[in-house]
């Protein structure tokens, strides 16, 4: 008996020790299943599915709140953005985010949430502890991307079919300047210094690169791809690293993520992942990055340091979301 206690009393103190060192208890992804209306939760150094849970019908964007403790999910076809406790995943509230919600950004703070509303051509502003609509805000055809600037200075929405980014002072709602870009622009991300926008476009198979303070463009992106025909080159979700080292980009039906030099806007080098890649998230650490894949039904995981592939990991159907818990 005592040996089984002294025994339980080391493999307690181990796994003190590796909760420590960050290898217990290590991030958690959630992925949205638009087809499935349905959210997957993934340990992805275990490289396991956890589990699946219903969360409303037709489930896209997805983000996390800067404390952690809470999920937001738009649930398309209720016309509503839900907010799920992070842990239990228990829905909490509904949030009033007008019709056909798809994409929304989350302000640093964590306590407004702006909402693409596509059909209307609108973003709609939200108070989020008063689960009220501060204001609408008439932008281009098709709204889509959606991004907040890290200083909390700008609001970028991209339309579609207008082939604008519209600039909205946060503190007053007000668009003050249009920019044109490549046709269909469908996500936009701030550099972490806030000094840049990232701009994907669809249809011209490019990103746009600008400098925030003048609203100019600094380089255009191309992208080419052995045995890929240009048409299949679609950039959608685009994160960027938070020293500005690497960008990297979602390339839609080529079914590969594109490795930019953010110094120098040089392709480095493209990686295969599942068919038609939609959005990209980093692991806290940003060592790993985790891609959903649409029409595969599965995520990629992407070692950032050898720049590989390390694993393709079946979730759902029409996996659409991203988003990590530490």
């Amino acid at each position: 008996m005592m040996k089984g206690i002294r025994m339980n009393k080391i493999v307690t103190g181990l796994l003190l020790s590796l909760a420590l060192a960050g290898w217990v208890n290590a991030e958690t992804v959630f992925v949205t299943l638009e087809k499935d209306n349905a959210l997957a939760v993934v340990d992805p150094v275990a490289g396991t599915l956890i589990k699946t849970v219903p969360v409303g019908q037709r489930p896209r964007g997805i983000a996390i709140s800067p404390d952690h403790k809470f999920l937001y999910i738009a649930t398309s076809d209720d016309n509503t953005i839900k907010l799920f406790d992070a842990e239990t995943l228990k829905e909490l509230v509904k949030l009033p985010s007008g019709d056909d919600p798809e994409t929304f950004a989350l302000n640093p703070a964590g306590d407004k949430l702006y909402v693409s509303n596509e059909d209307d051509s609108l973003v709609t502003v939200i108070d989020i502890a008063k689960k009220k609509v501060i204001k609408q805000i008439k932008v281009g055809v098709e709204p889509e991307g959606i991004a907040v600037s890290p200083d909390n200075r700008w609001l970028v929405s991209a339309s579609e079919t207008t082939n604008m980014v519209h600039w909205i002072d946060t503190k007053t709602n007000e668009v003050v300047e249009n920019t044109l870009v490549d046709p269909r622009p469908r996500a936009v991300s701030f550099t972490a210094d806030s000094q840049q926008l990232w701009v994907t476009s669809e249809m011209a198979g490019t990103v746009t690169v600008m400098d925030v303070k003048t609203k100019q463009l600094l380089n255009s992106i191309r992208f080419a791809v052995d045995g890929v025909t240009a048409d299949k080159i679609q950039p959608v979700g685009v994160v960027i690293d938070k020293d500005r080292r690497r960008a990297y980009i979602a390339l839609g039906p080529a079914n590969r993520v594109a490795v930019v030099n953010a110094q120098n806007y040089e392709v480095e080098k493209v990686l295969l992942v599942g068919a038609r890649v939609w959005n990209l998230a980093f692991s806290p650490d940003q060592k790993r990055l985790y891609t959903t894949n649409g029409v595969s039904n599965d995520m990629s995981i992407i070692d950032l340091e050898k720049l590989t592939v390390t694993q393709s990991l079946g979730v759902g159907t029409y996996p659409w979301g991203v988003a990590v818990k530490p």
